[in-house]
């Protein structure tokens, strides 16, 4: 298990700023000391954040081990940043780096139109990094397989965009695809953490991803935990084969015992299936 957490955002005040970062902190060591994989967006949702290597490097040194953490880095910066980012990444013991496109940014170009461009870039100057890309299974299956697939898409892992046990026809279809053209690369799917079922609120997460809104509704209107919604994700996955997922949006100052509670609810619901 990976769980996804968020630097803060730039150019909050500088107390704003450290109180999150507090907060990262104790989450990722949390984390970790449960035995679980950090990864650390880069812009996500579109939004400018706080680097997340300088604070790997700066709160965490000699605290958590650096292989456990894996950053994400978007194109979304000049290029020279992006190649130097890989070399102090592997400086710091870091092994593992995702390389997106990134969600468009006010202001903020790419430096490269794609993100397999990007990590060919990378390839040839950190060699032993291990790098991921990303597919989105909320597109035609025919159309990601094929890019997960070639040459180009220069990845040793993949991370898969946010899928529900309420729309899990996806996922299969997606698996189905993998042992059909011999994606043999290992891949992540991603969990979201629903800590409500307020429809609003749902329909403003649809901004970002697709959102079963009224099947999430309804869950939480019968009662179902956050919690237990995440970990009924997450075992449908498991029954499908899928290896490996990542969480996504556990709030960082309860991100640890939030996951011992999905774990728990995970455990569970496996011993109530047999």
């Amino acid at each position: 298990m990976t769980v996804e957490l968020r630097p803060p955002r730039s150019g909050l005040s500088r107390g704003g700023a450290m109180d999150m970062w507090i907060d990262l902190s104790h989450a990722i060591r949390g984390l970790a000391a449960r035995d679980a994989f950090l990864m650390l967006t880069d812009s996500a949702v579109g939004e400018e954040e706080e680097e997340n290597l300088q604070h790997l490097t700066a709160n965490l040194a000699n605290e958590v081990e650096p292989w456990r953490v894996v950053p994400f880095l978007t194109c979304l910066h000049p290029l020279d940043y992006c190649l130097r980012y890989g070399d102090r990444a592997r400086a710091r013991g870091v092994e593992s780096l995702t390389v997106t496109g990134g969600d468009r940014v006010r202001g903020a170009d790419r430096c490269v139109p794609h993100g397999y461009m990007l990590r060919h870039r990378l390839r040839e100057r950190a060699r032993g990094l291990s790098l991921g890309g990303w597919v989105n299974l909320h597109r035609p299956v025919a159309e990601q397989i094929g890019f997960a697939t070639a040459p180009e898409f220069e990845a040793d892992y993949y991370l898969t965009q946010v899928v529900s046990h309420h729309d899990l026809a996806r996922a299969e279809r997606w698996l189905e695809g993998v042992e059909r053209e011999g994606l043999e690369i290992p891949g992540s799917f991603g969990v979201f953490f629903y800590r409500n079922g307020r429809q609003t609120v749902l329909e403003q997460l649809s901004r970002f991803f697709p959102v079963p809104v009224e099947a999430v509704a309804s869950a939480f209107e019968a009662g179902v935990t956050p919690e237990r919604h995440c970990a009924e994700t997450i075992v449908a996955l498991r029954r499908l084969g899928a290896a490996h997922a990542y969480l996504c949006n556990l709030p960082p100052h309860t991100a640890a015992t939030r996951f011992d509670r999905i774990m728990s609810e995970v455990a569970a619901i496996e011993t109530e299936e047999g």
